[in-house]
């Protein structure tokens, strides 16, 4: 009996060893297509924590919008089917609205004003996904985002009579067209080429990088020089997962992240800037810049879009005007000496 009772014994401690000794699957989803500088870059980073954690951190990929739309991703994350993923602001206004003040309408005109602002924000964006159950690993940017269309956009009036694209459930997008007197087309990305290529929409708003991998540039021969906004993303991994983890790979993930996404921030302005080349090699026509608008009218839309925001409780007022702030700031330090 003692015999077999010793048996038992070292059969379950080789059992929980054999356990124990099983690395941690993140499980990450992402829009972003394989070959992307998005994905690319992400595929870099899981092989830095691969190889630094020496295989007890590993990352399974679920690219090109496999696991579904962005909100389709969180459902999957909260029934423990996904773990992490990297989102536009789309799905980070499910996680932590307020984060997407960085993407109100015609806030920004250049990196310089983003980069300062952001640094501004930062600490309460990565204490609100905190609270809400998210841990932000890295924060980036799709770029700033233009309207792709079929036909050329030469005024504000022109985007009345379009048929564009909102994405399905986005607040801060159906914000901007009403301040815009725009009744939109919602629809989940999935669905964007396809209604392209039937007619069914004849307008998008994507970045340029963002409309070349999407392959949208082919369906509208037409962007518009002024930039909506800088598209916002990050790099999220639900809290679940993240404080199971020892302490020694909840630091590796952070500090890794972080670095990727940094990476990934460098690289897709970078690329932006080299797809506006590439839009014009294939006869992508660029209207509509700043001097054919009137700039009060254009401030007009941002206020109002903010105000009806503030109004939902999406992105506080509070928040708006501390960015609003932030703003000012960095155009008062630019003019000293």
């Amino acid at each position: 009996m003692k015999k077999q009772t010793l048996a038992f014994f070292l059969f379950l401690l080789c059992a929980l060893t054999a356990r124990a000794e099983e690395p941690y699957v993140l499980k990450f989803a992402t829009l972003a297509p394989v070959g992307s500088t998005w994905m690319n870059i992400i595929a870099e980073w899981a092989s830095k924590v691969d190889k630094e954690s020496q295989g007890r951190l590993k990352f399974k990929f679920y690219p090109g919008g496999v696991s579904g739309d962005e909100p389709d991703m969180l459902r999957k994350i909260r029934f423990g089917q996904l773990n992490g993923a990297a989102m536009t602001g789309h799905g980070i206004g499910y996680i932590y609205s307020p984060a997407r003040v960085l993407e109100i309408p015609f806030l920004f005109r250049t990196y310089g004003e983003v980069d300062y602002v952001r640094a501004k924000m930062m600490p309460e964006i990565r204490a609100g996904f905190r609270k809400n159950d998210y841990e932000l690993l890295g924060w980036m940017e799709i770029g700033f985002v233009r309207f792709f269309s079929r036909t050329p956009i030469h005024s504000m009036e022109d985007l009345k009579k379009r048929r564009i694209w909102l994405w399905q459930g986005d607040p801060l997008g159906m914000a901007v067209f009403s301040a815009s007197d725009i009744s939109p087309v919602p629809l989940p990305i999935t669905e964007v080429f396809t209604s392209l290529s039937t007619g069914l929409i004849d307008t998008v708003i994507a970045p340029p990088l963002g409309a070349i991998a999407l392959q949208w540039f082919t369906k509208t021969p037409y962007m518009t020089e002024i930039p909506m906004a800088d598209g916002i993303g990050g790099l999220v991994v639900s809290s679940k997962f993240f404080n199971k983890l020892p302490k020694d790979l909840q630091e590796l993930l952070l500090r890794t992240g972080n670095e990727a996404s940094e990476k990934l921030l460098i690289e897709t302005r970078k690329d932006n800037e080299k797809s506006l080349a590439v839009l014009k090699q294939n006869g992508v026509t660029f209207t509509l810049a700043w001097k054919d608008v009137k700039e009060s009218d254009v401030l007009s839309i941002r206020d109002r879009a903010a105000a009806d925001l503030a109004k939902s409780g999406y992105i506080p007022a509070d928040i708006y005007e501390r960015a609003r702030k932030a703003l000012d700031e960095y155009h008062q330090k630019k003019k000293s000496p």
